[in-house]
């Protein structure tokens, strides 16, 4: 119980250190955001394919698998469709400051619902150091997320230090939703298997559909590639030490 509440405690919390930075520079050039965020793309794909897919079939079946997997990302698809991405970019100056402040933390904090789930249900599975690893790959992916939304935060004139601290509020909805997939899965009998494919799931559309196009839309295709690699080989390093 302790272990789920500090990992997604931890996992939450990297969306504040990542947000830091804010209180001392005003912009991120595309070249950085992009690697940044193919990095973080980097780490959850390796994440979900080497622990948390193979820990599926490891407590069920092929069958338990699909499901939970495409669950995962059709609820991560309707998140999408409810309350879209807002790209820091790209928002429709026809929204007041304060409606795309409120859209920006809506969307965010609903996205890390899951996310949280997933840092249950892997401490829940027993197996030794899955929830750690899903925890540093989801602490890892939250870190330029909450750069990016405290920088957005800041361009409408919200105070560097309130951005800050809202975008670390964002992070921490993941420590309720990975208790709440903690105790489910100890509840339920059978739910570590579904749980876990949920989470590669809601994983695997996070990487496709947001941070591998944001990171390759501004013509810096082939660092972020790189960093991409990187951050696959980092997170198979970390897998092998827990």
């Amino acid at each position: 119980m302790s272990d789920v509440f500090l990992g997604s405690l931890l996992a939450g919390l990297a969306t504040g250190v990542g947000a830091i930075p804010i209180l001392f520079i005003k912009k991120l050039t595309h070249k950085w955001r992009d690697i940044l965020l193919a990095f973080a793309g980097g780490v959850m794909l390796a994440a979900a394919l080497l622990s948390l897919i193979p820990e599926a079939l490891d407590y069920g079946t092929l069958t338990q698998l699909i499901f939970g997997l495409i669950i995962g990302a059709v609820v991560l698809s309707l998140l999408e469709h409810s309350i879209p991405h807002i790209h820091v970019e790209n928002v429709n100056q026809s929204i007041k400051i304060d409606q795309k402040a409120m859209l920006v933390v809506a969307a965010i904090t609903l996205h890390n619902i899951p996310e949280g789930l997933a840092t249950g249900v892997s401490y829940a599975s027993g197996k030794e150091g899955l929830g750690e690893v899903v925890a540093i790959a989801i602490g890892t992916q939250n870190a330029p997320e909450g750069f990016l939304v405290a920088l957005f935060l800041i361009h409408q004139s919200i105070k560097r230090v309130t951005a800050f601290i809202i975008a670390t509020l964002t992070g921490l909805v993941e420590v309720v939703t990975a208790l709440l997939g903690y105790y489910l899965t100890n509840i339920v009998d059978g739910l570590v298997s579904y749980g876990l494919a949920f989470a590669a799931g809601a994983m695997l559309f996070i990487i496709y559909k947001e941070l591998i196009p944001e990171s390759h839309g501004d013509g810096h295709e082939r660092p972020a590639t790189h960093s991409f690699i990187i951050g696959i080989l980092l997170m198979i390093s970390l897998i092998e030490i827990f």
